[in-house]
């Protein structure tokens, strides 16, 4: 969300990143304040800067070391403690910050923005206070504020409460020599002041990834230790040397493959095969009731990293399982016959977090994306194509122009005519060597594709009329859009049309059936099938629903 000054916009209450960034060769220092209630810090503690990069709680930490023209805080709201209301985010400058181009705070969440503002400084101000995270309602926010300090970084922070020996030295080039145990001199090239205070222990360093649970460098001595995604644990393993001879899970000799190389030693692929077969009935019981994602398919993966499992071992346990996860996501999806973006974006999310690939996953994305083509033109979207040897009225748009046999039942017999199928934003025409028709949309009731033919119905008995295409569901898509265009009826986002099915009587339907086709037995390309039609007053119920594969449902058709 862009904010302007004096905005403020919601944030999630998790492990974020402010990021400051500019266009110009200056060294800009971002620093945090921990504030209590009464807008003023507890202690000096709970000023984050460049001579103490991290609160002793853990809940802010300043990169030391950030890429050229930014910088850096990690702010976990999560860690910061009940008695903190607000996190200033403040920064300072040598020279002003009015000299400082093209100036941009951003919140990230994971690699995700979720606040941004441009700060401006009219004024020639050495420091500033950029924006503050604040509680609201048991939740966090984040306002954007941009208001300047010309006294520098020394008269922010006394402003919050922070003593500084002498605020005149904050101007000094030069750090002051300090004595042996004494506060830590500032680094080069930085703006120079003292705070009053001891230097507490420091608290053991974050891993690179502190959200995820896994074994890192010991920060307390040699080896590894468990971090479970909040802190260190007593958990400590011996760092392995790795090379060919030395399994590198437990340092004991490998095997050797006649081909491929070394493999696991004997002992750890027997420990690793009898752990799988429990971990993957767990994995499917979690996958089956909230899919790849969550705090429960995090601890499963948590565990193989425990473990010292390669995750690829575990993906290739559960793939059978995934692959029917993914037939039962694209089921689901096309049971209104309406494939939303979020859905699209699902089955991508959830392709990638179950590391899945293959002919059968490119085909059900090729499904998923037709879905989402025919989707988008039933609602509206409709291409707009040359009209190259056509005669079209001036305001006229040209949507679909394709080869169909035109379909009519006489009294001898259907008599089939070849010619062309054209629509546009204002009428559909049929044109023939020998004849020609034309339907204006406020005379179309319906367009419906079935059996491989469009049958278009009209306000008369004898205006409908039945089409012969190479693909239906494509050309009654494109018709069936232009007709709600034409007709103010097109579907706003979000919103579902009749055949709407809800989530449990999908999934009860699912369950009974076993995700097969009833008919065949058939596991691929699976559909929700009205054993009454709509068309002859069938409810949408779990009674009255069946799964069928594409070719069972196409030869039932409208029949019981």
């Amino acid at each position: 969300m862009k904010l302007t000054k004096g905005g403020h916009a919601p944030v999630p209450t998790s492990l974020l990143t402010v990021v400051l960034s500019w266009q110009s060769d200056h060294e800009v220092d971002a620093h945090a304040l921990l504030l209590a209630e009464d807008g003023l810090v507890r202690s000096d503690r709970d000023f984050v800067f460049f001579n103490a990069p991290r609160h002793v709680s853990q809940a802010v930490t300043l990169d030391p070391e950030p890429a050229p023209g930014t910088a850096r805080l990690s702010v976990s709201l999560p860690r910061t403690e009940s008695e903190v209301a607000r996190i200033a985010v403040t920064g300072s400058v040598t020279g002003s910050f009015a000299d400082v181009p093209g100036l941009i705070l951003t919140v990230f969440d994971h690699n995700r923005p979720v606040a941004w503002f441009e700060v401006t400084a009219a004024e020639p101000v050495r420091a500033m206070l950029f924006g503050e995270f604040y509680r609201r309602d048991d939740a966090w926010r984040f306002r954007a504020i941009a208001q300047g300090w010309a006294s520098g970084l020394a008269g922010i922070v006394t402003e919050f409460g922070v003593r500084v020996d002498d605020p005149a030295d904050a101007g000094r080039a030069e750090p002051p020599a300090r004595a042996s145990g004494s506060e830590p001199s500032p680094r080069p090239g930085r703006r120079g002041f003292a705070i009053e205070r001891e230097v507490p222990p420091a608290p053991p360093a974050l891993p690179p990834n502190p959200e995820r649970a896994d074994w890192h460098p010991d920060p307390h001595g040699p080896g590894l230790r468990w971090w479970d995604g909040e802190a260190w644990t007593a958990t400590t393993r011996a760092a392995l040397s790795v090379d060919a001879r030395h399994c590198a899970r437990c340092g004991r000799p490998r095997r050797w493959r006649l081909f491929g190389g070394p493999a696991l030693c004997r002992e750890c692929s027997e420990e690793i095969e009898k752990y799988l077969s429990g971990w993957r009935g767990r994995a499917e019981r979690v996958l089956r009731t909230a899919g790849p994602r969550g705090s429960e398919w995090d601890k499963l993966w948590a565990a193989l990293r425990y473990q010292r499992i390669e995750a690829a071992a575990g993906f290739a346990t559960l793939r059978p399982a995934a692959q029917d996860h993914m037939e039962r996501l694209v089921t689901f999806a096309f049971a209104d016959g309406v494939i939303d973006q979020s859905e699209l974006d699902d089955f991508e999310a959830a392709i990638a977090a179950l590391a899945l690939d293959g002919p059968l996953i490119e085909d059900l994305r090729r499904r998923m994306g037709r879905g989402r083509m025919l989707t988008r033109l039933r609602s509206g979207e409709l291409p707009v194509l040359s009209a190259t040897g056509l005669h079209l009225d001036p305001a006229e748009r040209l949507h679909l122009n394709v080869p169909a046999i035109h379909i009519r039942q006489l009294a001898r017999g259907p008599k089939l005519t070849e010619g062309r199928l054209i629509c546009s934003n204002k009428k559909l025409r049929f044109t023939g060597p020998d004849t020609g028709t034309e339907m204006p949309w406020a005379r179309v009731v319906s367009v419906t594709a079935m059996s491989g033919r469009v049958s278009v119905a009209a306000t008369s008995a004898r205006g409908g009329a039945v089409f012969e295409v190479a693909d239906p569901d494509h050309v009654a898509a494109t018709m069936e859009g232009a007709l709600r265009v034409a007709k103010r009826l097109t579907l706003s986002p979000g919103r579902r049309d009749t055949r709407s099915i809800s989530q449990e009587i999908k999934a009860q339907v699912w369950q009974r059936d076993g995700g097969k086709c009833v008919e065949c037995g058939e596991s691929h390309y699976l559909e929700f099938d009205h054993i009454i039609p709509l068309s002859r007053g069938g409810a949408t119920s779990a009674a009255n629903l069946q799964i069928l594969c594409r070719a069972c449902n196409r030869a039932k058709g409208a029949n019981l």
